[in-house]
């Protein structure tokens, strides 16, 4: 597989993985097709609890630019579909093994990422999303300008109520971030200086491959 490294952009605080395909969409079928290719790569395992358990997060996102012909002001914005795994007890699951320790990476990912949410809910001045490969990817889906939505699939039966009381709990805390989301505007200044930063970039990773 290709090597991802996740860095957040200091101009708009986009997260970006600079090796990953970002792919144009004209239509909603090119959409719909690349959701879908995204699906069939999602980790799943048979469970007690669940046919098709997720033993993966799932994040879809759409980057949107628009620009305006009179001011050539390009307004910058993403939208990020995140689809988690869910924490499950291993002593309802009867997994083996191998799922016990696919668990422990979901449950200490989703531990995580209840702190950051419960951080920003307290206005914390540092907030540890590095602590984490999921808190690092939704970095730009929780604090600084973004506008945080959370749905909560509830069962209906009395042996699952534990798990979802956790679930409703978890959302009250994300429902309690308090942002402040403004437009993210980009002069043509400001594009032509990305630009040139992104070349320049370029050119040094061309460097280390031929030094390497």
């Amino acid at each position: 597989r290709p090597k991802l490294e996740i860095k957040q952009d200091q101009t708009d605080g986009q997260v970006r993985i600079n090796g990953v395909k970002i792919v144009e969409l004209n239509s909603m079928e090119d959409c719909n097709q690349i959701f879908e290719k995204g699906l069939g790569g999602r980790q799943v395992r048979k469970t007690l609890m669940n046919d098709e358990s997720s033993r993966s997060h799932l994040i879809f996102s759409i980057i949107l630019e628009s620009l305006n012909k009179g001011t050539g002001k390009k307004s910058v914005g993403k939208l990020s579909f995140i689809d988690l795994a869910g924490s499950e007890s291993s002593k309802k699951t009867g997994t083996d093994k191998e799922g016990q320790a696919e668990a422990n990476a979901i449950n200490q990912s989703l531990s995580t990422l209840g702190n950051v949410i419960s951080a920003l809910a307290e206005g914390a001045k540092f907030i540890r999303y590095k602590e984490n490969l999921l808190t690092r990817l939704m970095q730009d889906s929780l604090g600084g300008n973004a506008k945080t939505l959370m749905f909560v699939n509830c069962s209906p039966s009395v042996y699952n109520e534990m798990e979802t009381k956790n679930s409703l709990e978890y959302a009250k805390r994300v429902k309690e971030i308090k942002n402040n989301p403004t437009l993210n505007l980009e002069t043509k200044a400001m594009q032509r200086a990305k630009t040139k930063m992104e070349s320049q970039e370029s050119i040094i990773e061309q460097l280390k491959t031929l030094l390497s």
